[in-house]
């Protein structure tokens, strides 16, 4: 009787160890999906932000290693303004944003929180209705990852969590050619650990 309920221990323990790195594969085949469909457009002279020196050598972005440990679930706590600014960028172009809102999680044991964005004009069109924008710098930024800061877009959550996956942070377009107007991350929005997740710096 022992050995059988061992036994059957034994099969749930590997039946719940099987399903959890079936779902962890499934996440880091979904991340390399991500990846590749990025490559691809950077290799395709008609969506590149490459210059046309660097698209003739390129072969594929640098990122850090896949860590389902950087996609977390923010409490997002909207802003009670809807108060229209100008976000600066690395020209003089200040395009229009209001702060959505305020998002609030666990990385690495510590509580961090981040500003959520959402651009005025792109609200208005209806396929972006939805669309979020998230800027940031952290320790890597201007070592391992662009000095500029990355960005991940988000999308309007149905309830107050929403997902924020730092494996699809990118880079702006001026991390590969200055011809680029970018969004600046505002000091507010900077992490005091490493995010070793998403793009690299590029060369």
């Amino acid at each position: 009787m022992r050995y059988l309920l061992n036994s059957f221990l034994v099969l749930i323990i590997s039946i719940a160890l099987f399903q959890s790195d079936g779902g962890n594969n499934s996440y880091i085949s979904g991340i390399k999906k991500y990846q590749e469909e990025m490559n691809a457009e950077f290799k395709d002279s008609t969506f590149s932000p490459l210059t046309k020196e660097d698209i003739v050598n390129f072969k594929a972005l640098d990122f850090y290693p896949i860590d389902s440990n950087y996609s977390v679930e923010a409490e997002l706590v909207l802003n009670d303004s809807t108060k229209e600014f100008g976000m600066k960028t690395t020209t003089a172009r200040l395009p229009i944003y209001i702060k959505y809102g305020v998002a609030h999680f666990k990385l690495q044991g510590r509580d961090f929180k981040i500003n959520i964005y959402q651009n005025v004009a792109l609200s208005k069109r209806d396929k972006y209705q939805d669309y979020l924008f998230m800027l940031f710098t952290d320790k890597t930024s201007g070592t391992t990852s662009y000095a500029g800061g990355r960005y991940i877009d988000l999308r309007i959550p149905k309830g107050n969590k929403i997902l924020i996956d730092f494996n699809k942070a990118y880079n702006p377009y001026c991390a590969y050619n200055h011809k680029y107007s970018c969004p600046i991350p505002p000091e507010e929005d900077h992490f005091d650990i490493e995010i070793l997740a998403g793009v690299k710096a590029f060369h």
